[in-house]
């Protein structure tokens, strides 16, 4: 009987904070791709996108939202509609 063993290498390239937003650039080494991860500690909510070759890397790790947007990926939709209720 054999087992398969999976192995995750996951490399940090590059990663930045600001006001609560955390973005990192991932690296899956084991399975060969990039991603961006963001995490708005604010209103607790995150995403991540998997890059393929079409896509410029630095540009989606500094402009995550517009990427996210674009793919058709919703966030912060509860929080800006308390916000408004609130107003």
């Amino acid at each position: 009987m054999s087992t398969a063993e999976t192995t995750i290498d996951i490399r940090e390239l590059d990663q930045r904070t600001a006001e609560g937003v955390e973005v990192a650039l991932l690296w899956d080494a084991s399975r060969n791709f990039l991603s961006v991860v963001v995490s708005d500690t604010r209103v607790g909510e995150a995403f991540e996108l998997v890059l393929d070759e079409r896509d410029d890397a630095l540009d989606v790790f500094h402009h995550p939202y517009a990427y996210a947007a674009h793919r058709g990926l919703e966030f912060g939709v509860a929080s800006r509609e308390d916000e408004l209720v609130a107003a």
